[in-house]
C-alpha cells in the first residue's frame, strides 16, 4: 500500500468515523439530558462501560492488533486462509459466549468492584439491573470487532467505520422516545420497565452494528464456518500473543478500576457535603468522549490502514520502508491533534457549555474544565496508538506490557494522591490531568520499544514538528483567549468563532510555511483521490 493508498484508506475510514462520532456525539448528548451528570446518570455510564472493560480486558486488545498480522500472514496459505479465518471465528465467538454468560451471572459482584460506595444504596439495585440488561454487548462488540478486522486484513475499512452509525442512530431513537413520553427520570422515580428499555435497546444498537457487517464479508469473498479443530500451529500462535495482550489490557482495566471508584467515590462524597454538581464519573466519561473525536478520526483511520500494510513490509523485512510509513502517519496525525488540542486547553468550558443541553452550568463548567485537563493527552495518546501498532507487526506485545505497567502504575499512584488530598469535587480534574501527563511517559517508552526493533524513527525531527505546531497555533489562538470576555454573540456564536476563525489561520500559515502533511490532510478529511 502506497501512501496515497494510505490517505484514500483512511480518508474512507475518516468520513464513516466523522459520522460515527458525530452521531455518537448527540447520543452522549441525549443520555446526559436524559440522566444528568450526577448519581443517575452514573450507574448508566458504570453499567454500560462494562461491557466494553471486560471486552477491552479480556479479548479486544488481541482482536483489534494482535489477530491482523496473524490473518495477513494467513493470506499467503495455499487456502488463502480460510481454514485459519473460520477456526479464529469459532473459537473467537465461543469464547465471547462464555464470557457474557459469566459476567450476567457475577454482575452483583462486578458492580461491587467498580462502585463499591453504591453498596446499599439504590443506586446498586439501579445498576445491577442496566448492566444485565447491557452485558450482551461483550457477545456482539466482539463479533463486530472480529468481523471488522477480517474485513480490514482484505482491504475494506469503510464499513467497519460507519456500521456504529447504526448503532447510534437506534440509541438516538430510543433517548429521544424517552425525553419525549417519560418526564424527568431519577434515582427514586425510574422504574424497571425504564430500566429493561434502557439496556436491552441500548444492547440492540451493538447487535445491528455486527449484523451489518456480514454482507461485506460474504461480497469480500469470505466464507466462515464453524472449525473446533484447533490443534493447529498458526491458531495457538494467535492466542499465545493473546495473552500478552490479555496481560496488557488487565493492567490497563485496573488502572481504569481505580479511576471509575475514585471517581464514584468522590460523587458520593461530595454529594454528601451539599455539592449539587456532577463531579463523578460521568463528567469523566463525557469529557474523555470529547477527548478522543479528533484521535478516533484521524488517529484511528490512518491507523486501521497502516496497520496491515506495516505487516506485510514486517514479513518482508523492509524495515526503513516501516520507519519511513510510521513516521509519516505520525506527523499526519500531529496536524490535526495539536490544534485540537490546544482548543480543548485553551477552551474546554467553552466547547462544554454549547454541547451539554439539559444540565446547569455549574455541570457543564466542571465538564469542560475536565476536558481542559485531559487537553494535552490527546497528542501523545495519538502518537502511542501508531507506535504501538508498530510493535504489533512485529508481534511483541511482551515489551508492550513492561511499558504499560509503569505508565498505569504512575498513573494509579498519583490518582491516590489527588483522591487523598484534594477536595472530592476536584478529584475527576485532577485525573484527567494525570492521564495526559502518563501518557507522554507511555509514549517516550514506545519509542525506545520500537528502536529496538531496527526502526530508527526520527525522533528529534519529529519533535520539532510538533513543536512547530503548537508554536503556530498558540500564536494564532492567544489573541482569541485574551479577548475570550469579549467575543460578540451568545455561547454558540462564540464556539463558531473560536473553532473556525484559528483554524483557517491555522491552515493558511502551515501552507505557506510548506508543511505538506496539511495537504495530506485534507485529502484524507475531503477523501480527494490523486
Amino acid at each position: 500500500m502506497s501512501d496515497n493508498q494510505l490517505i484514500r484508506s483512511s480518508s474512507i475510514m475518516a468520513i464513516g468515523t466523522i459520522t460515527s462520532r458525530f452521531t455518537g456525539l448527540i447520543r452522549n448528548l441525549l443520555l446526559v439530558a436524559l440522566l444528568g451528570t450526577a448519581l443517575l446518570g452514573d450507574t448508566y455510564n458504570v453499567a454500560n462501560t462494562m461491557p466494553n472493560i471486560l471486552y477491552n480486558l479480556l479479548i479486544g486488545g488481541a482482536l483489534t492488533a494482535v489477530f491482523i498480522p496473524q490473518i495477513v500472514k494467513s493470506f499467503r496459505d495455499s487456502d488463502g486462509g480460510a481454514a485459519f479465518i473460520s477456526r479464529l471465528f469459532t473459537a473467537t465467538l465461543t469464547f465471547l459466549f462464555v464470557l457474557t454468560l459469566l459476567a450476567i451471572v457475577f454482575t452483583p459482584q462486578i458492580v461491587n468492584i467498580y462502585a463499591p460506595e453504591f453498596a446499599k444504596r439504590p443506586e446498586f439495585d439501579i445498576t445491577v439491573s442496566l448492566m444485565r440488561y447491557c452485558l450482551p454487548q461483550i457477545f456482539f462488540l466482539g463479533l463486530f470487532a472480529l468481523l471488522g478486522q477480517i474485513a480490514n486484513a482484505k482491504g475494506r475499512f469503510g464499513p467497519m467505520m460507519w456500521a456504529p452509525v447504526i448503532n447510534n442512530l437506534i440509541v438516538i431513537a430510543l433517548f429521544s422516545w424517552f425525553l419525549i413520553n417519560k418526564d424527568q427520570l431519577s434515582i427514586s422515580t425510574i422504574t424497571e420497565s425504564d430500566l429493561l428499555w434502557l439496556g436491552f435497546g441500548t444492547t440492540a444498537g451493538y447487535l445491528a452494528q455486527a449484523l451489518i457487517l456480514f454482507p461485506l464479508l460474504l461480497r469480500s469473498g469470505v466464507r466462515l464456518k464453524l472449525k473446533f479443530d484447533w490443534q493447529n500451529s498458526q491458531i495457538l500462535n494467535s492466542f499465545k500473543l493473546a495473552s500478552w495482550s490479555f496481560l496488557y489490557a488487565i493492567i490497563s482495566q485496573l488502572s481504569y478500576l481505580v479511576t471509575v471508584n475514585l471517581a464514584t467515590t468522590a460523587a458520593v462524597k461530595a454529594a454528601a457535603s451539599g455539592v449539587s454538581t456532577g463531579v463523578g464519573f460521568t463528567p469523566y466519561a463525557n469529557a474523555y468522549l470529547i477527548l478522543i473525536l479528533p484521535h478516533s478520526i484521524i488517529a484511528v483511520s490512518v491507523v486501521t490502514a497502516l496497520l496491515p500494510k506495516i505487516s506485510n513490509l514486517v514479513i518482508d523485512k523492509k524495515y526503513d520502508a516501516v520507519s519511513v510509513s510510521l513516521t509519516h502517519a505520525i506527523k499526519l496525525i500531529g496536524v490535526f491533534t495539536v490544534p485540537a488540542a490546544l482548543l480543548f486547553l485553551s477552551f474546554g468550558p467553552l466547547i462544554a457549555t454549547n454541547l451539554f443541553f439539559g444540565i446547569s452550568a455549574d455541570d457543564s463548567n466542571y465538564l469542560g474544565l475536565t476536558l481542559s485537563a485531559f487537553a494535552l493527552g490527546l497528542i501523545p495518546l495519538s502518537i502511542n496508538l501508531v507506535l504501538l501498532r508498530g510493535l504489533n507487526a512485529f508481534e511483541n506485545l511482551k515489551s508492550q506490557v513492561l511499558g504499560n505497567l509503569i505508565m498505569n502504575a504512575v498513573a494509579v499512584a498519583l490518582s491516590l494522591f489527588a483522591a487523598h488530598y484534594l477536595k472530592p469535587e476536584w478529584v475527576t480534574v485532577a485525573m484527567a490531568g494525570i492521564f495526559a501527563l502518563t501518557y507522554f511517559l507511555g509514549t517516550g517508552i514506545s519509542f525506545y520499544l520500537i528502536s529496538r526493533h531496527k526502526i530508527n524513527l526520527p525522533v528529534s525531527a519529529i519533535t520539532t514538528f510538533y513543536l512547530k505546531l503548537m508554536l503556530i497555533f498558540t500564536i494564532i489562538t492567544l489573541p482569541i483567549w485574551l479577548l475570550r470576555e469579549h467575543l460578540p454573540g451568545g455561547n454558540l456564536l462564540q464556539l463558531l468563532i473560536v473553532i473556525f476563525l484559528p483554524a483557517l489561520f491555522y491552515l493558511l500559515i502551515a501552507k505557506v510555511l510548506k508543511i505538506t502533511e496539511v495537504t495530506s490532510l485534507i485529502k484524507v478529511i475531503t477523501a480527494r483521490r490523486d
